[in-house]
């Protein structure tokens, strides 16, 4: 209309005074003309979205209540599979652990296996299930085998910045454990998150999380759960095995930086957990099976510092990442043989065990140009101090078992991907491991990491 307007203005002005009726009555006509042409084809386009409505209500399935359905009794799952594999060259050990820890036991996922391995793949489904809910489940499979990691739901629009999460998840304790394989800087964890966990820490249980209504970004969570991951151990229990909290903070510093910072608790208990040592029986060293009963208790902080240029990434940009912990545990250790003439034959050697370890890592990852990063991490971990009794279990093991020496493991690992887009990734990771005593492996892996379907951003 304002063009039509416009064009009325102007022919007025540019005609004579002597043709001036005769020009205006022909723009008039010309005016009336398109205006008919435009209300007819708002006409058409009114009629087109009036059948369109009626023939998507037509094939929407009927409710209970004979009523057709809406977007919220629809189900329109997003759909995602991450194939993840790698070639890895290491020294050939038979049984890998990290010196002076526990062995977490369980699948270490891009970590143990040499040659070509079919690392950790994930298929990801997950959908809006009423206006309230949402649901998600990510089924990993690895060597022929599927594993349920996560299968959750969790709450919509709850109020007052509170999610209500219940099923099985990944814990909110530190800043790494949320994070599945495929979204990690490198190729495997990092030493402190396999002595801790085996991997990382996964919940059977709740979590309630809230984050505050103010500019600077802080969430608070609380979590209960049966507590069967590694330092626990499963148990025929009414009441929770493990309990966890967490806190996080984080803020923008101009336009190019950002960061969070955390603080979070672990607690859960063990019962029987096993471990392998030596006994020192004058006939020879048998192998005795150790068994833990007590508490443990996980102390983590960290830290992240994120950087691009005007708040941008797909260019440059830079990322500091570090994560601190302290363990305690104490309880009763247990040693079990089947040898005749072992010292602790048949359970009878107890003693009471209290130990306190810490470690962790930093890492940095710079994207120097689009499609192409370099990162480096450096990897720690002190067994720290353990105190026993020596009268008791302890005199029947060898006092060189690797679990009660005062090693310190470490690691260096540079890396470099490519990536092609968003959905494709392919790394290359060279690592100098010294996490076991009087070894030095110089890993080399070749990894690759592709998205196929719907995938969300990764968080923070």
């Amino acid at each position: 209309m304002q063009r039509i307007a416009l064009l009325a203005v102007v022919a007025s002005l540019a005609l004579p005074a002597a043709a001036a009726d005769e020009d205006l009555k022909a723009l008039r006509a010309e005016i009336a003309q398109m205006k008919q042409t435009y209300e007819q084809r708002i006409a058409a386009l009114e009629r087109r979205l009036v059948d369109t409505e009626a023939a998507r209500d037509k094939n929407q399935p009927q409710q209970d209540d004979g009523t057709r359905g809406g977007t919220a009794g629809g189900f329109n799952p997003d759909v995602s599979l991450i194939l993840q594999g790698q070639y890895r060259r290491m020294k050939d050990v038979p049984e890998r652990s990290i010196t002076g820890y526990w062995p977490a036991g369980g699948h270490s996922h891009g970590g143990d296996e040499r040659g070509l391995t079919l690392d950790h793949s994930e298929l990801v489904v997950s959908a809006n299930i009423d206006p309230y809910f949402r649901g998600m489940l990510n089924v990993a499979l690895k060597d022929g085998e599927a594993e349920v990691e996560e299968a959750y739901f969790q709450t919509l629009g709850l109020g007052r910045g509170f999610t209500l999460k219940g099923g099985r998840f990944l814990s909110g304790i530190g800043y790494i454990n949320e994070q599945h394989p495929h979204a990690w800087d490198f190729a495997d964890a990092p030493l402190m998150s396999k002595a801790l966990f085996g991997e990382h820490y996964g919940q059977d249980g709740l979590q309630l999380k809230w984050v505050a209504p103010t500019d600077l970004f802080m969430e608070f969570g609380a979590e209960l759960g049966r507590g069967a991951g590694f330092p626990g151990t499963d148990g025929n229990r009414n009441s929770a095995g493990t309990s966890a909290l967490f806190a996080h903070v984080g803020d923008d510093v101009g336009r190019s930086h950002a960061w969070r910072a955390g603080l979070s608790w672990l607690s859960t208990r063990a019962k029987d957990r096993e471990a392998h040592f030596e006994d020192t029986d004058a006939a020879g060293p048998n192998e005795v099976e150790g068994l833990f009963t007590g508490r443990s208790r996980t102390l983590v902080a960290d830290f992240v510092w994120k950087w691009a240029p005007n708040g941008n990434p797909k260019e440059r940009n830079f990322k500091f990442q570090t994560e601190l912990f302290r363990r305690t545990e104490g309880g009763d250790l247990a040693c079990v043989t089947d040898a005749a003439t072992s010292p602790c034959l048949g359970g009878v050697a107890l003693g009471d065990l209290r130990s306190r370890q810490t470690g962790g890592y930093a890492q940095a990852v710079w994207q120097f140009m689009p499609q192409w990063s370099v990162g480096y991490r450096f990897d720690w971990l002190n067994s720290g101090s353990k105190r026993y009794d020596p009268a008791t279990v302890f005199a029947a093991l060898d006092p060189a078992n690797a679990y009660f020496t005062g090693y310190r493991p470490k690691r260096h690992t540079l890396m470099a991907d490519w990536s092609q887009s968003e959905f494709s990734r392919l790394r290359l990771q060279f690592a100098r491991d010294k996490s076991m005593q009087g070894v030095t492996d110089n890993q080399v892996a070749l990894q690759y990491i592709m998205s196929l379907g719907a995938h969300g951003a990764h968080k923070f």
